[in-house]
């Protein structure tokens, strides 16, 4: 609050929502929106003289008026009418200062919003570094209960704009913290729907992303945290073409481990105390301890039943057991793309209604934006046709007399029943369709959700990553070969057939020649941004396949991570559990 010296009236300012002014709790009138952003201007300098000409570069910018300082001395008087209304003309302004240096205002601490949020914000951080998290959160809360809206609101210009981000990156920044401590008080539950909006609102913020990660994973929602990393590199990818920081990538394998560090602790749960920092880690039992070979040797167990294999070593967690994924649905399309989003009705209506109002004219346009969509090459070829078929009507009217019956009616009659009927319902069928880089085939997947189908490939992808030899033995990428372990339509591009890299949707067949020629050449590829690196495809065209392409490392014979104990490899095992072993064959070694 501010009170002016000599009076009982006080005031207060805020920026953090529209600018406004306050004297003993009502709003005064600041006049025009010019005479507001001149005050902002000052308040976004409290304290400190603002040159004139400086004042008028952020007001009007690059359309200043010819008698800029006498606009500003004009605003500023009805400034100090309004905050001073008590001071006589010729009196000298005791809150709206001038100097030689330029206007002034005098905002002492608390009198500002922007400052005072500051000010709690660094007060709640203190107390959350002396240990007290409850009350830091409390506090936090407080700080950002200050916030009305858009800090500035109403105001345009780049100055403005610079001091809006400025602002908005010290609410993320306290947001990010409250959720954090929040997170540490055990609140995960409340804090989702909460994280999903602030994850809406500041897309390039990793931080709110490992937030909510991790807040779905502690509820118990695994999947649903699997789908939000995938979300987080769908975005990055396709935005910036850059993968999720190390951080959130992290957190990504540790959910997938099923991590006991990532749960929350007893003791650091609400109302509990944080544990002594000198307490030693548990160990394992001695039974475990028996149970589990020395750690140059990974241990494999066999094979359950429609089940996931479980290496485990002793000093790592061990791999998280998904429910069991049943056999691997027939090869039809080797790979499940991204989940694909269907077009809300209204948007359908409008496009399947556009060849009908523009008499066919622009039904080339529709479908050629659906073929550059898709990467189809039918959809090109039929765009062109469309195109075909409009220049023929326009030629065709041209040409066509309307006092009698000429043989480029024929013509004109098929074009316009093409473009326009035929449009119509071509663009029907089109919109009726799951759209974006996905396809048909995924929709009908039989009976696999498609976030269960996301988690497959995510365990399978960490297979891969920390068992190339179960991996293999798993023919995972083989969706050609007989096999009980559904991973979620992966494609190994260090084994897989040619016939079968030439079928996925956005590859052609002069790609996967070049592929299986380059890996016979140059040896396997030991990831799939090796494909770019070697310029055996295009950046455009791995990202699009990148869902479903993997890198299975190949195995040398003889390997020991491949057995169990008693020197039974993982197949003798699955030979011992028939419901496992059905059909089951090793793979071709890899193609060097």
């Amino acid at each position: 609050m501010v009170t002016l010296p000599g009076g009982t009236s006080s005031l207060r300012f805020e920026i953090l929502g529209r600018p406004s002014a306050w004297r003993d709790g009502r709003e005064l009138d600041l006049g025009p929106g010019k005479q507001r952003a001149v005050l902002a201007v000052l308040l976004l300098s409290p304290n400190r003289p603002v040159p004139t000409s400086s004042i008028v570069t952020a007001v009007w910018g690059d359309e200043p008026p010819d008698n800029g300082a006498n606009v500003v001395q004009k605003y500023i008087a009805g400034l100090r009418r309004v905050l001073e209304p008590d001071r006589s003309p010729r009196a000298p302004g005791r809150l709206l200062t001038r100097s030689g240096a330029g206007y002034a205002l005098n905002v002492p601490h608390g009198g500002l919003d922007a400052e005072l949020f500051q000010k709690r914000v660094r007060a709640a951080l203190a107390v959350r570094a002396a240990g007290d998290g409850a009350r830091a959160a409390a506090e936090l809360r407080e700080a950002l209960t200050l916030w009305r809206g858009t800090a500035l609101a109403g105001l345009t210009g780049s100055f403005f704009d610079a001091a809006r981000e400025r602002l908005d990156e010290e609410r993320a920044a306290a947001l990010e913290a409250s959720a954090e401590i929040g997170l540490e008080l055990g609140e995960h539950a409340r804090l989702v729907p909460e994280l999903i909006r602030l994850v809406g609102e500041f897309p390039l913020r990793e931080g709110f992303r490992h937030q909510l990660m991790l807040a779905l994973y502690r509820c118990g929602r695994q999947a649903e945290a699997l789908a939000a990393y995938r979300d987080a590199r769908d975005f990055f990818a396709e935005e910036f073409g850059v993968e999720p920081g190390e951080r959130l990538q992290n957190l990504h394998v540790s959910i997938l481990r099923a991590d006991p560090a990532l749960a929350l602790p007893a003791a650091e749960k609400r109302g509990g105390a944080p544990p002594p920092p000198d307490r030693p880690a548990p160990q394992p039992s001695k039974a475990t301890s028996q149970a589990v070979p020395p750690p140059r040797e990974p241990r494999v167990l066999p094979v359950p039943p429609g089940g996931v294999p479980g290496p485990r070593f002793p000093d790592a967690p061990a791999m998280p057991r998904f429910p069991p994924p049943g056999p691997a649905p027939p090869f039809a399309h080797p790979m499940a793309m991204p989940a694909a989003r269907r077009l809300p009705w209204p948007l359908r209506a409008i496009l399947v209604s556009l060849p009908l109002l523009s008499f066919g004219t622009v039904t080339w346009a529709a479908v050629t934006y659906f073929a550059a969509r898709r990467r189809s090459l039918p959809l090109a070829l039929a765009a062109v046709g469309y195109l075909a078929l409009t220049v023929l009507c326009f030629v065709a009217v041209d040409l066509t007399d309307v006092e009698r019956t000429t043989w480029w009616d024929l013509p004109l009659g098929i074009s316009l029943l093409g473009t326009v009927f035929g449009g119509a319902v071509h663009l029907a069928i089109l919109t009726a369709g799951p759209t974006g880089p996905g396809f048909a085939g995924e929709a009908g997947a039989p009976g696999v959700p498609l976030i269960e189908r996301r988690v497959r490939r995510e365990q399978a992808r960490s297979l891969v990553t920390h068992y190339p030899s179960i991996a293999h033995r798993l023919r995972i990428g083989r969706p050609d070969l007989p096999r009980k372990f559904d991973d979620g339509g992966l494609v190994d591009v260090n084994s897989a057939p040619e016939g079968l890299l030439s079928a996925l949707p956005g590859l052609d067949p002069y790609h996967a020649k070049l592929l299986v020629l380059a890996r016979t050449a140059q040896g396997p590829f030991t990831s799939t941004e090796d494909l770019v690196r070697r310029e055996i495809l295009p950046p455009w065209m791995l990202h699009g396949l990148h869902e479903v392409l993997v890198a299975v490392p190949p195995v040398l014979e003889g390997g020991a991570d491949g057995e169990l104990d008693g020197g039974m490899d993982i197949t003798s095992a699955a030979v011992a559990e028939p419901e496992a072993a059905t059909g089951a064959v090793l793979p071709p070694e890899p193609p060097r």
